[in-house]
């Protein structure tokens, strides 16, 4: 019998309107739609860029009224100054973003999505 593995992991993010999400995701971020419940008016999709996939699920407006906690995401990158130009460019993310090392001996960029989905990008220093 062998020992089990974990493959991959699709972190699944709140979002109030999906087709709005796709948008600024494909458009600011650069990734690319996977899959969708509905080619018209999803509640459900995933989008890829690269190595990794996100999930982006509609949540009810009501939901966003009371104390809803969205999720922080840390992505591991290559090249985390040319992801954070080229966010940077596109305006991704605030103006007041910065890239920076940390005392944890990483190099990294964090900010929310048009939804307060937390997301890190980092480049372990080696």
């Amino acid at each position: 019998m062998g020992k089990g593995i974990l493959h991959q992991i699709h972190p699944i993010l709140p979002v109030q309107n999906v087709v709005v999400a796709l948008f600024y995701y494909t458009n600011k971020l650069g990734f690319e739609i996977a899959f969708a419940d509905d080619s018209k008016n999803p509640t459900y999709a995933g989008i890829r860029r690269d190595h990794i996939e996100l999930h982006l699920q509609w949540h009810d407006p009501k939901e966003w009224e009371s104390s809803f906690n969205t999720p922080m995401i840390r992505i591991v990158t290559e090249n985390i100054e040319d992801l954070f130009e080229e966010f940077k460019a596109k305006e991704a993310f605030h103006e007041s973003t910065i890239l920076k090392e940390t005392q944890w001996n990483t190099k990294e960029f964090a900010f929310y999505d048009i939804y307060k989905n937390g997301l890190t990008f980092y480049q372990n220093l080696k």
